[in-house]
């Protein structure tokens, strides 16, 4: 088979194209940086998948048995790209997020109502958070006049490079821990359950119904059968910080009640809508293709993959809104020289020290010297 996977370099598409090449297929991965040649003869192609003229060349150019779409999109760039993998392809597979799911009580199934279907808040419905975005763009494929898609629902996914901690990535606690600051997380998030996933296992599960017929108009959820409360999460991980740093810099937790998050009202929606919920899956649906039993436990697998991150730790943007938020918790502060730029120092000031009602003004005052700056400028 002839695979093109687009966004392919992340925590599910690096071992999802290698795992194809193995299986003796062609696999085509696009990036928007260069890539050296692939020791697996994975074939790279440089540019942006989410780019629609550049998605039409390339589906124009040759013609896939399937396609994997890892872009996030917005509703009418989404819209044109499914139309035209659709027509010019096998199988669309489309990756959409177990996000999707209403609150259950029982394990979870591919049947299981979603927040779209059933949610009754106002406010929330009229949004483009993330779990609704996804919903309606099922909604798009089921409603198109092809039935050559599949929909794949991961759960929480982890590997080396991403490490959750409830709603917090590692930017949001491992960085604090390495400087010598406390975790500070919630016990409101702390008591729930959860189900973590490995990245590799997420990707058996997605090859394992590349180029299925009855894999067709099918929505398959593929997650870890075994689900367990942030708190032990925590505990995984804090295990592994105490083995691995020196005992100067064991360390340390600071627990509120409710999450830093909700204060911030772009990341609100995460907390209430998903990680106030208890998730544990049912996986029958997709094992008829792979065998979940297999997939790594998270008690293996999340110290595992610390322990790799620890061996080089690079982390991506850090927001010092938040870091200043858990600071001002937590009694502690950062250094202004780890804060990159002014405008972020600024920021960090304004929210260590709870002077939040000036970030308004602040705001304000950077347009008017942009504008002003603009002006001279011509």
């Amino acid at each position: 088979m002839k695979v093109l996977i687009l966004g392919g370099t992340g925590a599910m598409g690096v071992p999802l194209s290698r795992m194809l090449r193995e299986s003796g297929n062609d696999v085509y991965v696009t990036s928007r940086s260069a890539h050296s040649p692939s020791p697996y003869g994975i074939r790279h192609i440089q540019g942006n998948a989410g780019d629609i003229k550049f998605l039409d060349g390339l589906l124009s150019v040759e013609t896939y048995d399937a396609v994997v779409d890892f872009i996030v999109r917005d509703k009418d760039n989404f819209e044109s790209a499914a139309d035209l993998i659709l027509r010019k392809s096998g199988q669309f597979v489309f990756i959409s997020s177990a996000r999707v799911y209403a609150q259950s009580d029982i394990p979870i199934t591919e049947d299981t109502p979603r927040l779209l279907d059933v949610s009754e808040d106002a406010e929330y419905l009229k949004t483009g958070e993330y779990a609704l975005a996804k919903a309606r763009e099922e909604n798009f494929l089921k409603d198109s006049e092809m039935s050559n898609w599949t929909v794949i629902r991961p759960t929480i996914t982890y590997n080396s490079h991403r490490l959750q901690l409830g709603v917090l990535e590692k930017e949001n606690w491992l960085y604090r821990a390495l400087h010598g600051r406390s975790i500070v997380f919630s016990r409101d998030i702390g008591s729930k359950i959860t189900t973590m996933t490995y990245g590799d296992d997420v990707s058996r599960g997605i090859s394992s119904i590349i180029g299925r017929q009855e894999a067709l108009g099918q929505i398959y959820h593929i997650t870890s059968p075994v689900s367990l409360p942030w708190d032990r999460v925590l505990e995984i991980y804090l295990s592994v910080l105490r083995r691995r740093l020196p005992a100067e810099q064991q360390p340390k937790v600071v627990y509120t009640e409710t999450s830093s998050n909700l204060r911030f009202k772009e990341k609100r929606y995460q907390v209430i809508y998903c990680r106030y919920f208890n998730r544990s899956f049912d996986n029958t649906r997709i094992s008829q293709f792979c065998d979940v039993s297999e997939f790594t436990p998270p008690e293996t697998g999340l110290a595992m993959c610390l322990d790799k991150f620890l061996d080089g730790p690079e982390f991506r943007s850090i927001d010092w809104r938040l870091e200043a938020v858990n600071d001002r918790i937590s009694h502690e502060r950062a250094r202004l020289k780890e804060i990159p730029d002014v405008k972020s120092r600024i920021s960090y000031l304004l929210y260590r020290y709870d002077l939040v009602f000036l970030v308004g003004l602040y705001g304000m005052s950077l347009k008017i010297l942009r504008k002003i700056s603009d002006n001279l400028s011509k």
